[in-house]
Order: structure tokens, then sequence, then C-alpha cells
């Protein structure tokens, strides 16, 4: 369920390049130039914990989210859940470091309230520039689809859903009979592939996207023989709905053009960005929770014999074996080749450990593997070793999941799927949302599973 818009995400993506350019820098841009404006109104100077803290909410909100397209109660709600969990970070990290008192209280207030109020009049200049461009008939585009299989009738619903108010769609051009058609591009067929060049001149059409499988290659490239005699942009689309698409992008390789199908959202800033998020956050949180953690070693020592933390054998980042840190709540603990999963009323539980286990506190000592460089704060769950060998035999794409650093919290977890996985179909669903936390990320989204945590975390009690 997934694919679908993956596909519309990634290998449709040109169009809404600049727009997406603007989208990562104008959040960070705004809350630093908000705080700027707000510190000259008050003549305050700008001292170096001035450019230190216009960096580090930079550093923390770049890349900003797209919210053109999104409905305006949406974009507000999303805009001030962003604003406040970001002013939380920034106030244990100053709490933490003690640097409170750098800083004048009128001009946090101040910046606290006009900020998210800059953000959405940016928003709303925004969407409705992007109607009025829309609307208007220089910036229309015609489109016909050539092929009109099940792939066309795609490509026909992502054209759609990307723009319908920018974008006229012809119709198909197709060699097959009717019989070999897909439902619901029959009513739409307005020609052969031999009539397409005079049509496309004719109608002035402005994109052609050409959807036929690749065992048709002579006859792709008599059409694009054709086709290049005219002004219209020319797209081929490649039949991918049985690959999990994962951040999907085009790339030049010394002149050689290279699909990216399979890749980490994590490189070059984005990488920068998550490690730093990383760091940051879990410093701060280790040392706000130091009296947590030396009373739950208190607590598991007293509960039963053995040690207090528990190293399990996990998959890491693409696929290497690492050791995490969690605090025993188990009399005994597998570890080997065969690993039983935690039920309801495991006997293996002690009465402590099923404490810290529904409240997930014995996952803490996961935010000193995060320092190491081992996990991050989010991302998809580790699972044990043993586990990985037999689900990746059943579950399609499944190791795709370890092309980031496994997280102590999940957009998965966050999603209902916490704790045991006793079917095929529930890890499968798990897998599902790990790789929609892939294809979609962003450090907003990072904030975002990180407040929904808290919130399991203090009122869920589902999990043991």
């Amino acid at each position: 369920m997934f694919e679908d818009r993956s596909y519309k995400r990634t290998f449709y993506s040109a169009p809404q390049s600049v727009q997406s350019l603007i989208a990562a820098f104008l959040e960070p841009s705004l809350i630093v130039l908000v705080y700027l404006a707000v510190n000259a109104y008050f003549d305050e100077p700008v001292l170096r914990s001035t450019y230190t803290l216009c960096l580090l909410v930079f550093a923390l909100t770049f890349p900003g989210r797209n919210r053109f397209s999104d409905h305006p109660v949406s974009a507000a709600i999303d805009i001030i859940s962003s604003w406040v969990i970001l002013l939380a970070i920034l106030g244990m990290f100053a709490y933490a470091t003690n640097s409170l008192g750098y800083f004048e209280d009128h001009v946090i207030f101040w910046w606290a309230i006009l900020t998210p109020l800059a953000q959405w009049a940016a928003v709303e200049i925004g969407r409705r520039i992007l109607r009025w461009r829309e609307a208007h008939p220089a910036s229309r585009r015609t489109a016909v689809i050539v092929g009109a299989g099940p792939l066309g009738v795609k490509v026909q619903r992502a054209l759609r859903a990307h723009g319908a108010n920018s974008v006229d769609f012809l119709g198909f051009f197709d060699d097959r009979q009717d019989d070999r058609l897909d439902p619901q591009a029959r009513d739409k067929l307005v020609g052969m592939l031999s009539e397409l060049s005079d049509y496309v001149r004719q109608h002035n059409v402005r994109e052609v996207y050409i959807t036929l499988p690749l065992g048709s290659q002579p006859r792709i490239v008599q059409l694009l023989e054709q086709v290049q005699g005219t002004t219209a942009s020319l797209f081929f689309v490649p039949d991918v709905f049985g690959i999990s698409i994962i951040q999907g992008r085009l790339q030049d390789m010394n002149g050689v053009p290279v699909v990216g199908i399979c890749e980490t959202p994590f490189t070059g800033t984005n990488e920068l960005v998550k490690r730093i998020s990383d760091v940051v956050l879990a410093s701060i949180i280790l040392v706000l929770i130091s009296p947590i953690l030396a009373a739950i070693a208190i607590g598991v020592k007293l509960s039963s014999p053995g040690p207090i933390i528990f190293k399990q054998r996990r998959n890491g980042l693409d696929g290497e074996e690492i050791i995490v840190y969690k605090f025993r709540s188990m009399r005994a603990m597998d570890n080997g080749a065969v690993v039983k999963q935690a039920t309801k009323g495991d006997p293996r539980i002690t009465p402590f450990g099923a404490f810290i286990r529904r409240t997930s506190l014995d996952e803490l000592p996961q935010f000193i593997n995060v320092l190491q460089g081992r996990m991050s704060i989010v991302g998809p769950r580790p699972h044990a070793v043993a586990h990985n060998e037999e689900y990746r035999k059943l579950i399609k794409a499944y190791m795709v999941r370890h092309k980031v650093k496994p997280g102590i919290t999940g957009w998965a977890q966050v999603n209902g799927l916490r704790g045991e996985t006793d079917t095929i179909d529930k890890m499968k669903a798990r897998v599902e949302y790990d790789l929609e936390y892939l294809r979609n990320w962003s450090l907003g989204l990072d904030l975002q599973i990180i407040v929904r945590t808290v919130r399991l975390v203090l009122f869920d009690r589902h999990a043991y």
C-alpha cells in the first residue's frame, strides 16, 4: 500500500524541485530571522550566544518541511507542535549547559510567540502563490501517456494527485487491442503510437510519459526519435512497482545517468543533521535521566541475580552486527541462534522487569549506543540476529530497513506495532512502517515520533 505513494514522491519530483528547495530553507531561515528581528527591536546586542543559538536552531530544523500542500488547519497544528517540541529541546539544552542566563526573557517570549505566526503566514502566502500559479494559463501543462496499461493508469493518478489544477491530461497512446488495455484507460485512448508525434505538435503537448515495458525497447527508441522532433518534455517511467523504492533519484555518475532505487536517506547534509541531532539530544537526555538510570540499576540488581545490563546482539547499519544495551528484565535471557520473544505473562520476566518493560525504561541505556554511533534515537527497531535470518526469507524488502541505523523508537512503534510480533502479518506491517519512515524522513518527523513515544510511555498500558 506504500509503493504507489512512494512512486509519486520519488520519480515525479522534478516539477517540485524549486518548491522543495524553498521549503527546506524556509522554516530554519524564518526562525533565525524572527529571533534576530526581535533581538534588534529590543536593542539587544548580538553576542556569541546569539550566533550559537541561531546555528543550533538552523541545524535542528534543516531541512524544513514542505507544508504548502497541507490543509491550513493541518499546517497550523504541525507548525505549533514542531515549534513546541523544538522549544522544549532548546530548553533542556539550556538547562543542561546552564546557559539560560545568556538570553533575555522578553526576547525569548516574543520569539516564541511570533515565530509560529510568521511560519504560518509564510506557508499561507506560498500556498496562495502556488494556487495562482497553477490557475494561470501560462503555468498549465498538457500531458499524454504512452502505454495504456496498469503502469500508465498509475502515472495518470500520480499526475492528478500532484496537481489537478495545473495538469491537463489529454489521453493515452497505445497500439494494443482494447482487450489488452487497462479498463480504466480505454475511454481515454486517443490514438496509435504512430500518431503521437503529430498529436503532440497539433495540441502543443508539454509532457509525454512513456510507460511501455522494457521488452518494447525497439519501439521506445523509435518513439523517442519521433517525439524528439517536438518541444515536448519526455519522461520514461520504469516499471518498478515490484520493488520497494527508498529515496529513488536520478544521479550522474561521471556522465552516466544512474537511477537510484534503494538508498539511505542519510547522505550529505541529511547525514550531518541526523548525527548532530542524535548527539545533542542523547547527551541532554542522559544528563537529565541520570538519577533515573541509577534507580533502575539498583532495582534490577535487587530484583534477581544477574548483571544489570543485558548486551544483545543485533543487526545495525548495513546489516553489521552490533551490541545493544538494555536493563535486564528477565531471569534468563536468550541471545543465541534461537530467540524467543517476550510474551504477555512470560514467566521469565521479573516483577520489576515487567514494570520497566511496560514503561520502556529498560531501553534507556541505548542512549549510550546512540553516542557510540551504533544507533539513532529514531529509526527501525533492531531485531535479534536470529529473527533477521528468519524474516529476511519470508518478507520482501525486510533487510532494506538496515539501510539506516536502528533506533530506540520508530515510526512502527508509535503506530501501534510495539512489543511482540507473534504473527508474520504483524512483522510485515512493522517493516512497511519502517520503509515508510525511510522514504519520508525529516528532522520534523523524528521530533514528532519522539513526542508520540513519550505519550505512549506515559499512557500505554498494553506493552509487556
